[in-house]
């Protein structure tokens, strides 16, 4: 091959990764830009918290729920024809969601937005690894592709502020159909990709999602004290919990391999995942509701905890890599909830906008000290061939914890709006991160010592990688 042949692949394969990274980055803004449009939702859909909080939840509850399906389709059917299906899917319904007429439009639209977010990130992965097969520069572009979820989790509030100060919640999903058209431009070519020919079983992905969906129902029933579908919809999640556990255990492709199902320190990890997101998304779900101004302020005011999102896991990358994962969850863990407790404070009390950022500061600390380590624990307690759906289980059950803590938000602050406590949802996460701290403390240092950088580049940063091929 001639240098200028050579020079022409390569420009290729990175215009490739930058379509690919920019369907992760709308992806991921998506689970984040719509916080800040809150009280617009409200008023225009005259709806209430709890519709707006139906809203967020249904997004993440059905990428949490479809995730590991994503990834089975994407090896069954090839990662580049579910990639761009996903993509093309996305950006239709993003319009859809444009131009829905009430909340229950709105509702379904997010939605089938969840699944098809759902096919996007996990066909992701195989693209990247088709475009680099050697080892080393697979691991630095996986890098640059993780990297884009602390950036999509920075300009979220901050570019959902602006677009709405512009026109209103609605332009908050247009601003995705340009998107989605450059990367269809951009990944137009096909990919290489592989199938393998991979058992799907139904069953345990359709528990998951109900379970979810009467999880969700639970605790918002129990926000308006109605007692009885409380109990009603508690008992339906807990029969559809036991029943997917015994479904899979017999599953000829289970959601949980064998190797893992007894791994106490990767379900620790797991624990870890959703604990951080659910803190994270009651900071950004409650915020815009309880400062009461702009969509552009709301994203201002949150800037110190997203910037440190999206920069500081570079520096938290060094720490893993010199001392384990172990001492930055545990410094994760410190700040965590420290941080939340001085958000409370300066939430309950409007004139403080020093001290909330100080709250919000140590925030975005425990968040970018904890998750890029954590995935690192993880893998590292880990058989090496479940290390793929190691990165799939936990971010499901980051998407888990971010569904039940928009749910415990929209319920608490339906009482803030009658006099409730409003430092209830920060409350119930402190709590959380404080066990977090404790189980911390407590668990075993990685078993494999110091991981290595290529291993921590391709498991980091936002727990995002779903599976590696």
């Amino acid at each position: 091959m001639s240098a200028n042949s050579s020079v022409s692949a390569r420009r290729r394969t990175t215009t490739r990764l930058v379509g690919i990274a920019l369907a992760y980055f709308m992806v991921l803004l998506d689970t984040t830009v719509l916080a800040v449009a809150e009280p617009d939702l409200i008023a225009s859909l005259h709806t209430d918290v709890i519709g707006v909080g139906w809203a967020t939840t249904i997004y993440t509850m059905t990428l949490a729920a479809a995730l590991v399906l994503g990834g089975n389709l994407a090896d069954r059917l090839g990662a580049y024809r579910v990639f761009m299906v996903g993509v093309v899917g996305f950006g239709a319904t993003s319009l859809a969601c444009a131009l829905s007429p009430d909340l229950g439009v709105l509702l379904a639209c997010r939605g089938l937005l969840g699944l098809f977010a759902a096919a996007i990130i996990p066909a992701s992965l195989g693209l990247i690894a088709g475009l680099y097969p050697e080892p080393g520069s697979r691991g630095r572009a996986i890098s640059a592709w993780a990297a884009i979820s602390g950036a999509a989790m920075a300009a979220g509030p901050v570019l959902g502020g602006w677009l709405i100060g512009l026109d209103g919640w609605r332009v908050v999903f247009v601003i995705n159909a340009p998107v989605t058209a450059v990367v269809v431009l951009l990944c137009g070519t096909r990919i290489p990709d592989t199938r393998r020919a991979r058992a799907i079983s139904w069953l345990p992905h359709l528990g998951l999602a109900t379970g979810l969906a009467t999880l969700t129902l639970t605790i918002t029933e129990a926000g308006q004290r109605n007692w009885a579908l409380v109990c009603a919809f508690g008992l339906i999640t807990l029969i559809l919990g036991v029943g997917t556990a015994a479904i899979d255990r017999r599953s000829a492709a289970p959601l949980v391999p064998p190797a893992l199902r007894h791994n106490a320190s990767v379900w620790t990890a797991f624990g870890w995942g959703a604990a951080i997101n659910y803190a994270l998304t009651t900071v950004i779900f409650a915020i815009p509701l309880l400062l009461h101004v702009t969509a552009i302020e709301a994203g201002v005011t949150l800037l110190p905890m997203t910037l440190l999102v999206a920069l500081n896991p570079l520096l938290t990358g060094r720490l893993v890599a010199e001392h384990g994962p172990s001492r930055p969850i545990r410094m994760g863990f410190t700040a965590f909830p420290v941080g939340l407790a001085v958000t409370a404070f300066a939430v309950a009390d409007d004139q403080q906008p020093i001290v909330l950022a100080i709250g919000l500061l140590l925030c975005g600390l425990g968040i970018s000290w904890t998750l890029p380590a954590l995935v690192g624990f993880a893998v590292d307690h880990a058989p090496q061939d479940a290390t793929g759906a190691v990165g799939g289980i936990l971010n499901t059950t980051r998407q888990v914890g971010a569904t039940i803590a928009a749910a415990v938000a929209s319920a608490t602050l339906t009482g803030h709006s009658s006099g409730g406590w409003v430092a209830a949802p920060f409350a119930i996460a402190t709590v959380l991160c404080v066990i977090g701290l404790g189980s911390a403390i407590l668990a075993n240092p990685s078993r494999a010592g110091r991981p290595t950088h290529d291993a921590v580049a391709e498991h980091t940063n936002d727990g995002a990688v779903e599976r590696t091929s």
